[in-house]
């Protein structure tokens, strides 16, 4: 079949109508992405389009259903391995439904979070994701306010829609298993306490050690951000403690790496002085000269969630917060003690 829009004419619905003998509000409806249908009308719409070389209008398409099928995406930082392995799921995820992403890096500031999210809508995104939550920012609230449809990922408020780990089982997961392998001084590298899978993990540490008959003692709990720098600065505090522990649980893989070169530093082996396990499952980790025992974060489905809920933000009844379950992952970084 020849193409009908000769001369470098594009191919449009009409032509597609003409060559089909299908009405065009139906040529329109069976090649909308958003509305698949298997008839055999549909099947005959859709191979001709093919052969005709129809290119969809994305956003003519787009401004019919008064939408640009546009995520905005808001993180920290992507340098961050875990908040680019968020985005690149949160992409794939918004693509399976015929939706573009876009991304804006804040350096975790309050003031840039609510920046970012204003030049996103006024860019016309359809709705938000939010990688940046912190107790108390007020984000959130705003955006409710204002009727923006958006979802919180990885970190939750308890209150808006979120998709993140179940953090306080994965905490519960990482001090377990070192229990199970005879350690009971347990320090922590315990991550922001306003970042909510910063204290659902500690808190799920809390738990596994007071179900063990344990006691936390505070030293044991060093405050500090995500990153590698603050992990090293937290291993060397936990180091110099009299009773120094004889594992550390880091709440991401950032400070676990940050840990080990600590570690290294001052001349103590993993697992042999110090059994030591992060958080997430970055790729990095099981590739280090003593991979990393971790916990990992299903990330995929925690996107994919996440987009669900962006569609679900006007059902009553919906769940606030949904919980995807980490699983522990044993390497060589840990032993019996």
């Amino acid at each position: 079949m020849k193409q009908r829009g000769g001369g470098g004419r594009r191919v449009t619905i009409l032509d597609i109508a003409r060559a089909t003998g299908v009405s065009k509000s139906s040529v329109s409806r069976f090649l909308d992405e958003g509305s698949p249908s298997d008839t055999e009308a549909a099947r005959l719409v859709r191979r001709v389009a093919t052969e005709l070389g129809y290119v969809r209008d994305v956003s003519a398409a787009n401004l019919r259903r008064g939408s640009t099928g546009t995520i905005g995406v808001i993180v920290p930082r992507l340098t961050d391995t875990v908040m680019a392995m968020l985005y690149e799921s949160l992409a794939h995820a918004a693509a399976q439904s015929g939706r573009f992403t876009i991304v804006a890096t804040t350096n975790d500031d309050p003031v840039a979070n609510q920046r970012a999210a204003e030049m996103l809508m006024a860019r016309g995104v359809d709705g938000l994701v939010l990688a940046t939550t912190r107790t108390g920012d007020g984000l959130a609230e705003r955006l409710a306010a204002q009727g923006v449809r958006f979802v919180l990922a990885l970190r939750t408020d308890g209150v808006h829609p979120s998709s993140v780990g179940d953090d306080r089982l994965g905490g519960y997961l990482a001090t377990r298993h070192l229990i199970d392998l005879g350690h009971s001084r347990i320090g922590v590298v315990a991550g922001p306490s306003d970042a909510s899978s910063a204290a659902g993990r500690v808190e799920g540490y809390r738990a596994a050690m007071d179900e063990a008959g344990l006691s936390v003692r505070p030293e044991w709990v060093v405050p500090s951000s995500f990153s590698l720098e603050a992990g090293n600065l937290a291993a060397r505090e936990l180091m110099t403690l009299a009773d120094r522990p004889t594992a550390l649980f880091a709440i991401n893989d950032n400070t676990a790496l940050g840990a080990l070169s600590a570690l290294a530093q001052q001349g103590l082996s993993v697992p042999g002085d110090i059994s030591v396990v992060g958080y997430n499952d970055i790729p990095l980790v099981s590739h280090l000269p003593t991979p990393l025992t971790t916990v990992r974060t299903p990330f995929g489905q925690i996107a994919a969630t996440a987009m669900e809920l962006l569609t679900q933000a006007d059902t009553p009844g919906a769940p606030a917060v949904r919980r995807a379950t980490p699983s522990l992952i044993p390497r060589q970084s840990t032993r019996r003690l």
